[in-house]
């Protein structure tokens, strides 16, 4: 009962979130038409800001080199920028090194027992010390979401202290499984929990991708205005990064327009949003050549390999 009222008093402390008030918001997101410019200026800004991921138990180096061309040089257009970050396994950390280490494209790699969580601390923080030795520039934990449930949060801040511990000079992006939380007010409390204890430019990351709900204009926005709302008590300037299920271009835009709206443009760049996914930027070159050429591309016109243009 005591575990219990803890989070019941963070909830207290950090508010309530109005679910139908962000429901009708992030309705609007999706009704917004933008033409031109102002759509091409957003879909290369969306491919700047993708950690090209992949996350099988089939990945060989091979695979995680082809990944690494495409996240270099995602197309042959000029105007096209590189990719955020490649996004591993530990184990592929170095193989990716090979191929990005001193360029800006950097190496993101999931740890603590990704996805569940469910390992001993100490096996936990084994694994993030060898991908960063191995030269991950980025860390994607999770949270013990059952901990957090169960209110034991001094367990949960401490851990993910611990794992920041461990980074050194990493960037940490706290993974809360939102789908796992139950609520959007579970979703504040947990970014506020995970917020107290980052880094300005560490990041809040809403899913593993591995769940069967992940990322949605509802769960990012209530992460974002806790991103707000946290930058004004503090100015302690937190990241995002939205993963799993953004699979077109017209969604990317839709998460931008968010963006611009709640925290400005100051977070309409790489440093401060990421979009965690596979899928998504092959969609994106689509729809930046159908701007160019006025042509719709076929789907296979764009391969994982940058070597299939």
């Amino acid at each position: 009962m005591i575990r219990r009222n803890s989070l019941q008093r963070l909830l207290d402390e950090v508010g309530p979130v109005d679910q139908a008030g962000i429901e009708e918001r992030v309705s609007k997101y999706t009704t917004r038409s933008i033409k031109k410019s102002s759509k091409l200026f957003g879909l290369r800004l969306a491919v700047s800001m993708v950690d090209l991921t992949t996350l099988e138990g089939k990945d060989t180096p091979g695979k995680v080199a082809s990944l690494c061309r495409k996240a270099l040089r995602p197309h042959n257009a000029p105007d096209i920028p590189q990719v955020a970050a490649v996004c591993v396994y530990p184990s592929m950390v170095k193989h990716a090194a090979k191929h990005v280490k001193g360029t800006p494209v950097r190496i993101a790699s999931v740890a603590t027992a990704f996805p569940s969580g469910q390992a001993p601390l100490k096996t936990r923080l084994a694994e993030v010390r060898q991908a960063v030795a191995d030269g991950a520039d980025e860390i994607d934990m999770v949270i013990n979401r059952g901990a957090f449930l169960m209110g034991e949060l001094n367990l949960v801040q401490d851990e993910i202290s611990a794992v920041l511990e461990a980074c050194g000079d990493a960037t940490l992006k706290v993974i809360l499984e939102t789908s796992e939380l139950e609520t959007y007010d579970h979703i504040r409390a947990a970014s506020f929990l995970a917020m107290r204890v980052l880094r300005p430019g560490d990041f809040i990351k809403t899913s593993t991708g591995k769940t069967s709900a992940n990322a949605t204009l509802g769960n990012n926005q209530v992460m974002l205005d806790a991103i707000r709302d946290h930058f004004l008590a503090t100015g302690n300037e937190i990241a995002m990064k939205p993963a799993g299920g953004i699979r077109t271009a017209k969604q990317a835009l839709q998460f931008l327009i968010a963006v611009k709206e709640t925290l400005g443009d100051g977070w309409l760049n790489n440093r401060r949003y990421r979009f965690g996914a596979s899928a998504l930027l092959n969609d994106l070159l689509r729809q930046l050549e159908t701007q160019r050429t006025g042509a719709y591309q076929a789907p296979w016109a764009f391969s994982e390999d940058s070597s299939g243009y």
